[in-house]
């Protein structure tokens, strides 16, 4: 190691591990220190029930991963990175043993909103499909700072997708399209009536029929692992099993680059109240399961989607919403998000085997036990869920954020995605990612573009970071 590093990532999450492959790959010498054994953050994957069951503790569906900019233009495949797609992307099932789908095909979708939505959804769809990849570098870039590449596209989507979800799903007289689509929304974990709920619902359906919703062949550990591999072979250093305090238990570096949450940042830097406005939202209470054979969903599509949204309807996922994120309670009938890897992964549990992945919305910081609520909500849509059961590994507000140091009160979006800081975030500001420190940059989901696992916020960050470097070489 020199003595003294071009950059020091503290954080080894797919944003930490790519803020510092964007920097190596410029020629800049880059150290990361991860406090965990293993690199990942929110990442990974784990035998956390039986012997063979391979389970992804916090990520496992990845839409805007695929769809990421700056994965897409790294050689992770080269790496072992392998994403596998679901016959549908994803299927929420009714309580008439329907389902609506979102499938790859736009049009697939819209026939099983039924006739009088399927014009709706084409009409709002369809229009910004051809255009993808476009909107989403302009999504994804830096905020108020970058020029959209397409200005009148941008403004067409902002128009549809700015106001509330509740607003834009007016456009849906029948039940099944309001479910799907208040689902989708909720993948944010804020009310459906907060500024620009309608564009999140928007995003994760286009992901869908621009490249799916797939899985990481062996869990979402194969990102991370094909990240440090290739920040590896650029050059890179990582070390694990080190935990920061503070700056000066770092090298010298010209920059330090924070895959923290905002509140780790402040305290490690010294820098005081300085993100004392940014806030924490709802949590949920997460369980792994081990069954003993797939879900028996009553809906047929349910049972080769690779992701499934349960509630039975757009009322019921605003009200669990509504409990978790205003009320301080956690619903009596909670929405549920699950992934079923085993419909295209079968690595990740023994021959006839399933690993299942869900769970739903609860108060920050809550300590109470969901599980009955949530295999209650299950039974509806797939009576005979809990004879499968082999084993169950549950995770509530306080163990995520043990897990975790950057789910604070056990919020997996290191933030609240709602408001103003829905769209800026962590201040309001026209740099996210810089500090009143001159050195040191922030580049966690707490940045835009805010969570999920796509590197974005790193890749964004790393653009901070390598001009602030040029300008003091």
């Amino acid at each position: 190691m020199p003595s003294m590093l071009d950059a020091v990532v503290v954080g080894a999450g797919p944003n930490g591990l790519t803020a510092a492959v964007e920097l190596a790959r410029r020629g800049f010498s880059v150290a990361v220190f991860e406090a965990e054994s293993t690199v990942g953050g929110g990442a990974r994957t784990e035998e956390l029930t039986l012997p063979g069951f391979r389970h992804d503790p916090c990520s496992a569906a990845h839409p805007l991963g695929i769809n990421s900019p700056a994965f897409r233009a790294m050689p992770l495949e080269r790496y072992g990175l392998r994403w596998l797609k679901a016959e549908l992307p994803m299927a929420h099932p009714l309580l008439d043993g329907r389902a609506a789908v979102l499938a790859r095909s736009v049009a697939e979708t819209a026939a099983s909103f039924g006739p009088r939505d399927a014009g709706a959804y084409r009409r709002l769809i369809e229009p910004f499909l051809p255009h993808w990849d476009t909107l989403v570098r302009d999504f994804m870039s830096l905020p108020l700072t970058a020029l959209p590449r397409d200005p009148v596209l941008l403004a067409r989507f902002g128009l549809a997708g700015l106001p509330p979800s509740t607003w834009l799903m007016r456009r849906f007289r029948d039940e099944p399209a309001r479910a799907l689509f208040a689902g989708l929304v909720a993948h944010v974990i804020a009310p459906l009536n907060g500024l620009a709920t309608g564009a999140v619902g928007m995003v994760f359906a286009l992901a869908a029929h621009a490249r799916g919703w797939p899985v990481a062949r062996g869990g979402s550990q194969s990102i991370s692992d094909a990240l440090a591999a290739y920040l590896t072979d650029l050059g890179g250093i990582i070390h694990t099993d080190y935990t920061v305090k503070r700056l000066d238990d770092l090298p010298p570096a010209r920059a330090y680059v924070f895959d923290t949450s905002p509140t780790a940042l402040a305290r490690i830097a010294g820098l005081g109240r300085y993100y004392d406005g940014y806030r924490y939202g709802a949590s949920v209470f997460k369980i792994d399961y081990a069954l003993d054979g797939p879900v028996p969903w009553t809906a047929p599509q349910a049972r080769v989607a690779g992701t499934v949204q349960v509630g039975a309807g757009s009322r019921e996922i605003g009200a669990a919403l509504r409990a978790a994120s205003r009320e301080g309670r956690a619903p009596d009938e909670p929405f549920l998000i699950s992934v079923q890897p085993g419909v295209v992964d079968p690595t990740r549990a023994p021959e006839g085997k399933q690993v299942f992945w869900t769970y739903g919305h609860v108060p920050n910081g809550w300590e109470g036990d969901l599980t009955d609520a949530v295999e209650r909500q299950l039974e509806r849509f797939a009576p005979g869920f809990r004879d499968r059961v082999l084993a169950r590994a549950t995770a509530g507000p306080p163990q995520l954020a043990v897990r975790n140091a950057n789910y604070v009160g056990g919020d997996i979006a290191c933030g609240a995605a709602s408001g103003l800081q829905l769209l800026l975030r962590p201040r309001l500001t026209a740099f996210p990612y810089r500090t009143r420190h001159p050195a040191v940059f922030l580049c966690s989901s707490a940045t835009p573009p805010g969570p999920g696992v796509h590197g974005m916020s790193g890749h964004n960050a790393a653009k901070a970071v390598w001009k602030r470097l040029r300008e003091v070489s």
